[in-house]
């Protein structure tokens, strides 16, 4: 049996900062989202939910046809679980973010999905080449392809528009060039449409949009106070680009 005394003082208290996160922000959840709602509602839906397969985007085919190594069946190992959140994971997670963000000068596509293409790390692009070449950094810093999920929404606008979903053991987590912070899923105002399936990139679900929905609601109502703690928000909150655009898929 390990001992307290056994484990440095230092990884202790990191130890200690990330339960305390974690408690704080499924406290705030079940308070101000889930009123009366019993704890494991509030768990349940830190994650999203994947339903029936759905074709993927026209343009995601096209990117692995030109890019198949992006989109190689990944095997789920025993075990395998999701990502654990750890100091290490998260600056990785945020410069990565601050880097993609900051590499590639917002760029609307030609009209029509015809004519749309992704491309890892251009000079130039529009979401969906911030969301795969966030994606592609990730992977070379060693995170597990199964736990970085492509995912398109719309936007409050009405934009189809395609961000990054990074599973972790405290929550779904959402990298996105409209929004200079890293949040999770049930922090954003957007309607989920269809994600990447975690054993094969080629192969997408349908979101569950009782859970998106009603999600989506709580948090404009109460004007997404509730969502996940200060502190952390401090923590993954960078300078927010002059323009960025969503794009149809």
């Amino acid at each position: 049996m390990i001992s307290l005394r056994s484990i440095k003082p230092r990884r202790l208290m990191t130890i200690a900062a990330l339960v305390a996160m974690l408690a704080t922000a499924l406290l705030r959840h079940a308070d101000a989202a889930f009123t009366g709602a019993p704890m494991h509602a509030t768990v349940r839906l830190q994650r999203i939910r994947l339903e029936a397969p759905t074709l993927p985007p026209l343009a995601h085919v096209r990117f692995c046809l030109q890019y198949p190594r992006e989109c190689r069946r990944t095997a789920i190992l025993f075990r395998g679980g999701r990502v654990k959140l750890t100091p290490l994971r998260l600056r990785e997670l945020t410069a990565v973010n601050m880097r993609v963000n900051a590499a590639i000068t917002p760029e609307r596509d030609p009209p029509g999905v015809v004519n749309e293409r992704w491309r890892l790390a251009p000079s130039s692009g529009s979401c969906h080449d911030y969301a795969v070449t966030k994606r592609h950094e990730l992977i070379v810093h060693g995170w597990p392809a199964r736990s970085l999920l492509l995912s398109e929404v719309v936007t409050s606008w009405g934009e189809h528009h395609l961000v990054l979903v990074v599973r972790t053991a405290i929550a779904d987590l959402v990298l996105d060039n409209l929004d200079a912070e890293i949040k999770p899923w049930t922090d954003t105002s957007y309607q989920w449409l269809r994600i990447e399936t975690p054993q094969n990139p080629m192969v997408w679900a349908n979101v569950h949009k009782d859970g998106a929905r009603h999600f989506a609601m709580r948090l404009s109502a109460h004007q997404r106070h509730a969502s996940w703690p200060a502190r952390s928000q401090a923590r993954w909150r960078q300078p927010v680009r002059e323009a960025s655009w969503a794009v149809p898929l």
